[in-house]
């Protein structure tokens, strides 16, 4: 073949490679260059079918690209196989690329021939194909509802899941009027929406096949099927949806643990029998009860025994009255009872006393007997008020009354309960309100070691700065928290607010000393008191050893079955603790032996007699040598006397406080004070 022949077969073969719709081109082996190409391969890289001879193929399609078909390559030259792969452009087109090698007759490697098919149509395609699949998967997950086909209101077709609702086979239901299986009641109503041809959602109600109804919601379309107007209805069982709406209109007006009425619900219905009781010159007693002690349940045993008790207690009340009489729970453990057709205060009595008798539920806590007992608060209707809020008022005052009294009992409302249960209500308003506001603070009393005179801790002393009336001390308001149950979150605050005190005195260099703090009933029965004393010390940065909690005798004695576990727990985190006002309980000496206890605190009543009464001094006496003699360490507040403080050195005591040392102070001047304590004259 002549040179002229060959440029006529090579210009053939130019016109052959740039008219296919692939790719082509071609690579020689060793020096990885550009032999060939058509156009459509030299274009898709910016190039002419000239201009891209003699360059690599990682100058034509780039050092990424080079990198990412490396793989492909290795293998064309290295095990003279073809490669194929796919990838994705820049641009988001997707190429499929076939690198196929081309060896002489020794299987030598002359160069890997490129061939590039653009499949981003085929790709799309398939995008749209898993979309399509996806849409009928969730059509087919929607078929757990039931579907029917009916031609002028015969039955056409069903599917597995409405036979199963209704309870026909699908020979049974094909052919049938479709109204037959709707409940008659209903009959009117789908009747009406069939014949309009209307497409709409409503709910209504079909027939089992064995009688029972079955409340539904029906979806209704009109479609075509092979040239066929049909009428499709999609049938939903909504019984749950019924069952939930029920739920919620009982959850709306009665209590969910104990099925009473709730407060809003008690509301209506009062309102109107007092407006009955008015016009018909009736009495009515309402009845507020509140049960005693069942925090200590909660706290001891948990809420689960809890509200087992309010259950119990809930079932015993409504059993011991009339249906006539409307019971509710207002919340928590208060219930309240009204009376109709009450024509004496006896007829009243008779059931207070039959609820103090049956409503007291003992609870096991651990081995030990809690009784639940109510405490009874009652006005009368029109005698203590006429409308709903006054009685609710008055009982819940006369309530509190009962509390007073010892509990178990019950008062029924005098107007002088008023002005002190309103001074009450303010002071615990005012109470919370101070404790949101920051409006609380410590002041502290230095105690002292009563033979070196050395400065070894302060007692911390709650103190309210009422916006309005000053300063005030715990007595002003203590019993009102303790009553109306803030006397958890003011303690809460006083342990906490000492500890972060304990810490920065610690920071600020301050000699080392205790801060011995005040323990309430409340605080020291809950159940897991000692892991909140864990939390505080974890919050403020303090060591137990820089704390020192006082306890009562009366409250060990109350808790005597666990407050030792509990006093092991607190020592075990490095805390002192002391009996404070030691001498006026009933604590034995048996007692004392169990207890794991650090100090007494002998009760200022008898450090005050001091010298001239014979008795103070035989009982100082006494326990100083008693606390002596069991390891105890002993304390005396209320030193108003350097007479006081000699005998009281003498007979053993370790540490004194008082007014003849120095008076409560807040932590500023209390700084400044033991400054000055410490370079005193010796």
């Amino acid at each position: 073949m002549n040179e002229e022949q060959q440029d006529i077969v090579a210009a053939r073969l130019r016109l052959i490679a740039d008219a296919v719709p692939a790719l082509i081109a071609l690579y020689e082996a060793g020096t990885d260059v550009c032999l060939f190409a058509n156009r459509r391969y030299a274009q898709m890289f910016g190039l002419d079918e000239q201009s891209i001879l003699g360059r690599t193929f990682a100058e034509v399609i780039g050092p990424a690209a080079t990198e990412q078909i490396q793989w492909a390559v290795d293998r064309v030259k290295k095990e003279r196989q073809a490669a194929n792969y796919e990838r994705q452009l820049e641009d988001g087109r997707w190429i499929e690329v076939n690198l196929i090698p081309h060896v002489d007759a020794n299987g030598e490697l002359l160069a890997s021939c490129v061939l590039i098919n653009d499949i981003t149509k085929h790709r799309r395609a398939e995008q749209r194909a898993r979309e399509s699949q996806q849409r009928l998967d969730k059509f087919m997950h929607a078929t757990v509802e039931g579907i029917l086909f009916h031609r002028d209101g015969v039955v056409t077709d069903v599917n597995p899941p409405l036979c199963a609702l209704v309870g026909y086979s699908l020979e049974e239901m094909i052919g049938r009027r479709a109204l037959s299986f709707v409940a008659e009641d209903e009959l009117a109503k789908v009747q009406q929406v069939m014949g309009a041809s209307r497409e709409l959602r409503y709910e209504t109600a079909v027939v089992h096949k064995d009688g029972t109804r079955i409340p539904v919601e029906f979806i209704v379309r009109t479609m075509e099927m092979e040239g066929e107007k049909l009428r499709m209805t999609i049938v939903r069982d909504i019984r749950d949806r019924v069952a939930a709406q029920a739920r919620i209109q009982h959850l709306a007006h009665h209590d969910s643990l104990t099925q009473l009425l709730n407060r809003s619900a008690f509301m209506d219905k009062l309102e109107p029998a007092l407006q009955r009781a008015g016009e018909q010159g009736r009495q009515l007693a309402l009845l507020f009860i509140d049960l005693d002690n069942f925090k200590r349940v909660n706290d001891s045993l948990g809420h689960l025994e809890g509200d087992s008790v309010l259950t119990t207690v809930a079932r015993r009340i409504t059993g011991c009255l009339r249906a006539s009489d409307l019971v509710g729970r207002f919340g928590g453990d208060e219930f309240v009872v009204l009376l109709e057709d009450i024509h004496h205060r006896d007829d009243v009595l008779v059931v207070l006393r039959a609820l103090l008798d049956v409503v007291e539920v003992p609870v096991n806590a651990d081995g030990r007997e809690l009784s639940v007992t109510p405490s009874i608060g009652v006005a009368m209707f029109p005698e203590h008020g006429e409308t709903a809020q006054d009685l609710i008022q008055h009982a819940d005052t006369a309530m509190y009354q009962a509390k007073s009294k010892g509990r178990a009992t019950y008062e029924f409302f005098v107007p002088s309960l008023a002005e002190s249960a309103y001074a009450d209500l303010v002071i615990e308003s005012e109470l919370g309100t101070g404790l949101d506001e920051g409006e609380f603070l410590l002041y502290y009393q230095p105690q002292i070691d009563a033979v070196s005179g050395r400065l070894v801790g302060a007692e911390a002393l709650l103190r309210w700065r009422h916006p309005q009336r000053g300063l005030l001390t715990p007595e002003a308001f203590i019993a009102v928290a303790e009553r109306h149950r803030l006397m958890l979150p003011l303690s809460d605050w006083v342990l906490a607010e000492s500890a972060r005190q304990a810490r920065r005195w610690h920071d600020t260099g301050l000699p080392p000393l205790r801060i011995a703090v005040n323990l309430s009933s409340m605080q020291f029965r809950l159940e897991s008191f000692a892991c909140t004393v864990a939390g505080v010390l974890g919050d403020s940065g303090a060591r137990g050893d820089w704390l020192e909690l006082e306890l009562t005798e009366r409250m060990l004695i109350d808790d005597i079955d666990h407050a030792p576990a509990t006093l092991a727990e607190l020592r075990s985190l490095g805390l002192t603790i002391s009996v404070d006002d030691f001498g006026t309980g009933h604590t034995s000496l048996a007692h004392l032996t169990q207890l794991p206890l650090d100090k007494l605190k002998i009760d200022q009543g008898f450090v005050a007699k001091l010298p001239g009464d014979l008795g103070a001094m035989a009982i100082t006496r006494a326990i100083t040598e008693m606390a002596r003699g069991l390891g105890l360490k002993v304390g005396a507040e209320g030193l108003r006397t350097h007479e006081q403080w000699q005998l009281l050195a003498d007979w053993g005591c370790n540490e004194l406080q008082g007014e003849l040392i120095a008076d409560p102070m807040p932590p500023a001047e209390f700084e400044a004070w033991a400054k000055a304590w410490a370079g005193r004259p010796a």
